[in-house]
């Protein structure tokens, strides 16, 4: 009865804080892309500054595929995707043991959709997603997979095979977003676009939305108990519930988004042509633009936003200006192209590159390089912070960092 008589926004706003509630009490996984709650930013202290195959290595484990997906981690569980063989059509789901590495199982399913991709990339491209009970691995080729975390089958869709037109000569991205018992994804492609909220239970649509025939590898972002969709033209926030459109804003110049949206308090930080900073109006309507700056364009990597900075790479150089107004506070030039999003964790950015060189940077008033450890290469996976450690991957393997406990 209180749900029904909350407007949608805050209606949004009670979602997160039941979600953050029941975090709380589960311990602080990392469950989606760049974390459970969207940030990349984790409460985790004690991480290690640099390590090496002697020191801080917890364990290494060789992966039966490619993928620049992410890592997952959920109730002491690693999760992890792949794609392998001639045509990449075969799909994996690999599952460890967040302690000690060892393989608790392994699932494999056919592609029934597209799995045509850029050389660099894999059908595993977009990173799964668990509720804490089910994981919900999708790929390039639009099959989403739900199993339970001991690894049964629970539901199968082949969104690909559904709409064959869906499909992206490069590979499709978006990874998917779960809100309450609701899966979002997009499928947004030259041929035909779309989103769609599917019941976590029994992977039945629930509704779905037809979007511009326009390329986008951008990634859904909960703000207040909504699902930010970010397209070519526009930035839509809908409930994920009902699909319903709560406010859209429209960019001044068209662009081919990469990197996702930010979300900090009650503003949202779209990245574009220029970097666009929204308040969404309580009641609904058109975001107010707070302000919009060139230099936090960013390219690969998304942007990330913490303690009132907003942290950006482009290219090789980091970028730091404040939130509420858009200045530039520092940038800091690092080595190499990056397409992995940083984690911060302890007042500290995590940046690793394409060779695997993993950067350091105490962030603040200033940005300083701490130190440079060297992990595999190819690596376009965005880090994932849980259980006092670090999680890598690689194109063929699986890292766990840890600082070894106090003797």
């Amino acid at each position: 009865m209180l749900a029904r008589r909350l407007s949608p926004f805050f209606h949004g706003r009670l979602v997160v804080l039941l979600a953050l509630a029941a975090l709380a009490l589960t311990g602080a996984d990392w469950r989606q892309f760049r974390g459970t709650d969207n940030s990349g930013v984790s409460p985790e202290t004690r991480l290690p500054v640099s390590f090496a195959a002697s020191h801080d290595l917890a364990w290494k484990i060789s992966l039966p595929g490619r993928g620049p997906s992410s890592p997952i981690v959920v109730a002491g569980r690693v999760v992890v995707t792949c794609s392998s063989g001639v045509r990449r059509d075969r799909l994996h789901v690999l599952c460890f043991d967040a302690a000690d590495g060892h393989r608790l199982w392994q699932r494999e399913f056919w592609a029934t959709g597209n799995t045509l991709t850029h050389d660099i990339a894999a059908v595993a491209i977009p990173t799964p997603a668990s509720d804490g009970r089910r994981i919900f691995a999708f790929y390039s080729s639009n099959d989403l997979a739900c199993l339970d975390l001991e690894g049964n089958l629970l539901w199968f869709r082949g969104l690909g095979y559904e709409h064959p037109a869906t499909r992206n000569a490069v590979g499709m991205s978006s990874s998917p977003l779960v809100i309450g018992d609701t899966v979002i994804v997009q499928l947004d492609s030259p041929g035909q676009s779309l989103v769609a909220g599917i019941d976590a239970g029994n992977g039945a649509t629930r509704w779905q939305m037809d979007r511009p025939a326009l390329a986008t590898f951008s990634s859904p972002t909960a703000f207040a108990g909504a699902a930010l969709i970010q397209g070519k033209t526009a930035l839509v926030a809908v409930e994920a519930h009902s699909g319903r459109v709560l406010w859209k804003y429209e960019y001044p110049l068209p662009y081919q988004p990469v990197a996702s949206t930010a979300t900090w308090r009650d503003c949202v930080f779209l990245p574009g042509m220029k970097m666009c900073a929204l308040r969404p109006a309580a009641a609904g309507g058109e975001p107010k633009l707070l302000w919009a700056e060139t230099r936090f364009r960013p390219e690969m990597a998304s942007p990330l936003v913490y303690d009132g900075r907003l942290y950006v790479l482009k290219s090789s150089v980091l970028a730091c200006g404040d939130a509420a107004d858009g200045r530039l506070r520092w940038q800091l030039r690092l080595k190499g192209a990056f397409w992995a999003t940083p984690v911060c964790a302890d007042g500290r950015l995590y940046c690793v590159n394409r060779d695997g060189l993993v950067q350091v940077v105490q962030i603040g008033k200033e940005g300083k390089l701490l130190a440079t450890s060297q992990i595999d290469g190819g690596i376009s996976a965005s880090p994932a912070v849980a259980a006092g450690a670090i999680f890598f991957r690689s194109d063929q393997h699986l890292w766990k960092v840890a600082a070894k406990p106090a003797e």
